[in-house]
């Protein structure tokens, strides 16, 4: 087939726009208007692609309110069968071991208290809730070890310990009934898993104090012990904890000459909280997976020198029982 568009020579070269909308773009050369729009276009988008990545390159993602910039940034998934680890420990920045439950607020979140008026010895109820930046209520938690929310209550002279599990309510807050035996000032300790708007998991742990006034004498912390003896079972522990080095820690119970059969608690054979003595600073650890006929092993990772007091709950026969030692970390 013959080309029949004209050529450069068929086109008046005149340097004034012709009939017909052409844009004389040279002398003797006519582009269409429909055509240079479109390479104007094309050229357009190209450019705001290459200005895009360089945007993308320079500034990194948006932080959530929980502080972090993607969601595996933090994430935090206990499922069934999950191994030995630690809640309430991290990094820092010289490559020691660091605990958790020291402060109040942590990435944005507080652990903010509403109950007033505790007395010793007597039942009371102890409300609390998680806030964001905005003093908004935390209301997605992840069932952790089968319960959304753990807190450990102890007084500052590591006595009196309880594991317990509120339940929240409306509007994100917390609530379970709570006995402090004695006055003086007692922590609380919130260890639990934010649901992230992106999906992801956070897990947090969070520190407060709670004053029960009276006159208060501090308990001596006990010497170690490798032994403890709790409602007719003696409880050991063996293994060589090490400061900053994840090592074994294996508990055996027994009642009289037998060993009584364990029964799983919060979807495990045993929990395991290490407390520091001075600052409190706070590590939950979760046993190996599996049966517990010779005993249950936590891999523990001592954060720093000075005594720790550790409680081993455990349940036998649907009640469960807390053994308390005292280790010492050079």
């Amino acid at each position: 087939m013959t080309d029949q568009r004209p050529g450069p020579a068929e086109v008046p070269a005149s340097p004034s726009s012709p009939p017909g909308g052409g844009v004389p773009e040279a002398a003797g050369v006519l582009v269409d208007r429909g055509t240079l729009r479109l390479a104007l276009v094309v050229g357009g988008l190209i450019l705001a692609v290459l200005l895009g990545f360089g945007l993308g390159r320079l500034n990194p993602a948006p932080a959530d309110a929980t502080g972090r910039t993607s969601a595996a940034a933090t994430d935090h998934t206990d499922a069934p069968g999950t191994g030995a680890h630690e809640h309430g420990t991290g990094t820092g920045i010289d490559g020691t071991t660091e605990v958790g439950g020291l402060a109040v607020g942590s990435g944005g979140w507080t652990l903010t208290p509403l109950s007033t008026g505790l007395a010793a010895g007597r039942l009371g109820e102890f409300r609390f809730q998680v806030r964001d930046v905005q003093g908004r209520p935390a209301t997605r938690f992840a069932v952790v070890h089968d319960k959304p929310m753990h807190l450990i209550v102890v007084r500052r002279d590591l006595s009196g310990y309880q594991h317990l599990h509120p339940t929240m309510g409306a509007g994100g807050t917390w609530s379970v009934p709570l006995t402090l035996p004695q006055a003086g000032t007692w922590r609380a300790y919130a260890d639990f898993t934010l649901v992230t708007d992106d999906g992801g998991q956070s897990a947090r742990t969070l520190g407060v104090d709670i004053a029960v006034p009276g006159d208060q004498t501090p308990r001596p912390l006990p010497e170690p012990t490798r032994t403890a003896t709790v409602d007719g079972f003696t409880v050991s522990w063996s293994g060589e904890p090490r400061i900053g080095a994840t090592q074994p820690l294996r508990f055996a119970v027994r009642a009289g000459d037998a060993t009584p059969t364990l029964e799983r608690y919060l979807g495990a054979y045993g929990h395991l909280v290490a407390l520091r003595e001075g600052d409190l600073g706070y590590l939950h650890v979760h046993p190996e997976p599996g049966p517990a006929a010779d005993g249950v092993t936590f891999q523990l990772a001592v954060p720093g020198p000075g005594r720790y007091r550790l409680y081993f709950d455990f349940q036998v026969a649907g009640e469960v029982r807390t053994a308390e030692f005292t280790l010492t970390a050079p």
